[in-house]
């Protein structure tokens, strides 16, 4: 099983990412994915999540209207646009799988989780 992340990176304030999750390993359909993130010395949360056939979505309040997450099951791939980036979203970002909606808000009962990427905002 592997969730691979990419498209992180620095941006200026207002600026736009698209990150990326690429699946394998395990059946992409029946699960549900979440985008998650932790800046240093604080608990991770819960950014984004997307039910297993794309028709149901959160996104946490503080990125609502910003960031936008979005799936694709033929290529099993899970994606983040993030727009008017602010330095407060600076934090490493992962993907998760969960077969549990309700456990969404939860990264450690993810069935499966990524290793993250870096997204920098700052001037």
């Amino acid at each position: 099983v592997q969730l691979v992340e990419s498209g992180g990176g620095w941006v200026q304030p207002g600026g736009s990412l698209r990150l990326a999750c690429a699946a394998s390993g395990f059946i992409f359909k029946d699960y549900h994915m979440t985008w998650f993130r932790q800046a240093p010395g604080t608990e991770r949360e819960l950014v984004a999540a997307i039910e297993n056939f794309g028709i149901g979505r959160t996104h946490v309040d503080s990125v609502k209207g910003r960031f936008t997450i979005s799936r694709d099951n033929t290529k099993n791939m899970v994606y983040l646009q993030m727009n008017s980036l602010k330095p407060e979203d600076t934090a490493v970002y992962y993907c998760g799988a969960v077969k549990m909606w309700a456990s969404i808000r939860t990264p450690n009962a993810y069935d499966y989780r990524g290793l993250g990427t870096q997204v920098t905002v700052s001037s």
